[in-house]
């Protein structure tokens, strides 16, 4: 099972095993924190899940149009944004490193 690290807004890095198949933002739900709200429960039509891509960049997918649309209306947007929800755990992703984006 593949282990990404979540880094929290306080700074805390939390080590968390991640099911393959599964979004981040599940990931990060299922492991009990509670700072990514997900509103949309996923859909991609909030952008309450942002992350900040810390390290692994290179494992994921490419950012599709409706992601960056979304991202565009966050004031704290960085080159290195995602949306959780649109992130899928792989065994290529084991050791992806991302930070909570802060709450808007």
């Amino acid at each position: 099972m593949p282990s990404v690290t979540v880094i929290l807004r306080e700074g805390d890095a939390v080590p968390v095993e991640a099911e393959i198949g599964a979004s981040i933002m599940e990931t990060i739900r299922n492991a009990g924190i509670d700072e990514v709200v997900a509103l949309c429960g996923g859909s991609c039509s909030c952008a309450t899940c942002h992350v900040f891509v810390e390290a692994g960049a290179e494992t994921l997918s490419t950012m599709a149009a409706d992601e960056a649309d979304m991202l565009e209306c966050s004031m704290y947007r960085q080159p290195n944004s995602r949306l959780s929800c649109q992130l899928a755990v792989t065994a290529e992703t084991d050791g992806l490193v991302f930070r909570i984006a802060p709450e808007e």
